[in-house]
């Protein structure tokens, strides 16, 4: 809705690219689309240049099923139900059960969406961010949003980039690895009203680094090392 800086519009473009979004449709742009907006977009060239404008939001919604506005003002629980919102992680497991065209509007960089365009939206969304500074760039808003949207359709979807490596968890290597670090305490004459804590400590560090088994056992070795050096020195 009514973009200030053509700028602004080819971000969007390129990080719409990125996420998937169909369409870009500006309503009342106050800037042309010049090298500037062409020089943000880079990938995003094609979304860009597709890209058509449109007198009103009703005109730019009108073949869209679900209309979603983003705000960066929420009302908690006020009776006042035009600012009631969702956070992104509700929009994306919303849009996930929805079947048809999904319109998500953006208000203008200066002061967001009207309140008049906001009673047009069917849903309202709210990024949470810091209170004495909630207001986001305009892409930066779009990309969170999208970024939802696109997660919401799992991590086996064949059209998103594969997902981080999911963490198996090693139980068995941990408590073997905690039992000859233990061993190592008491080999090493570690003060012995310390050494309680000190596999407290580490079983901490391990729940919190989540280690592999395959990390495990290569501090398993390492620990091994150790042991027969020690071994070796003492005869």
């Amino acid at each position: 809705m009514r973009p200030k800086e053509d700028g602004n519009v080819g971000a969007v473009a390129r990080v719409g690219r990125n996420f998937g979004a169909e369409r870009l449709v500006l309503v009342r742009p106050r800037a042309a689309l010049g090298p500037e907006a062409r020089r943000r977009a880079m990938g995003g060239i094609p979304l860009l240049t597709g890209a058509r404008t449109a007198a009103s939001l009703d005109a730019a919604v009108e073949d869209c099923d679900l209309v979603i506005g983003s705000t960066d003002l929420v009302l908690g629980r006020s009776t006042a139900f035009l600012r009631r919102s969702i956070d992104p992680e509700r929009l994306g497991a919303i849009v996930h059960a929805a079947e048809g065209r999904i319109a998500l509007v953006f208000g203008p960089e200066d002061n967001g969406l009207s309140r008049g365009e906001l009673e047009s939206c069917d849903l309202i969304v709210h990024i949470p961010a810091r209170r004495d500074f909630p207001t986001l760039n305009l892409s930066h808003a779009v990309g969170i949003l999208l970024y939802a949207v696109h997660r919401s359709e799992g991590p086996e979807w064949e059209e998103t980039t594969p997902a981080p490596e999911r963490l198996s968890l090693a139980g068995q290597e941990k408590e073997l690895l905690l039992r000859r670090l233990a061993e190592l305490m008491v080999a090493a004459d570690y003060p012995r009203h310390k050494r309680r804590g000190l596999t407290l400590l580490f079983r901490r560090l391990f729940g919190r680094a989540v280690p592999t088994e395959h990390e495990y056992r290569m501090m398993l070795g390492f620990v091994r090392s150790i042991d027969r050096m020690r071994k070796k020195r003492h005869g």
